[in-house]
């Protein structure tokens, strides 16, 4: 069954009707909010150039995972009576 996925908000306008196969070769100043002079540094900085090496960052991917371990961890305070 096919899945249909609205990312208009995630991405810049030119970007927005690209298949999400292709969207893995955007640079990452596709995604919205991401300007070309911060692109550029994630490049110098990384050799960050596409959404698929943001993807796969060592940095990004400890990151997230310590992130997601850390809600995790956190109890859910129970909603007040």
């Amino acid at each position: 069954m096919p899945v249909s996925v609205n990312l208009d908000a995630l991405l810049d306008e030119p970007f927005r009707d690209l298949p999400i196969a292709e969207l893995i070769n955007a640079p990452v100043a596709a995604l919205a909010g991401v300007s070309d002079e911060e692109a550029q540094g994630l490049s110098l900085a990384f050799g960050i150039n596409t959404i698929a090496d943001l993807a796969a960052n060592p940095f990004i991917r400890a990151a997230v995972a310590i992130a997601d371990m850390a809600e995790a961890a956190t109890p859910e305070t129970p909603p007040e009576a």
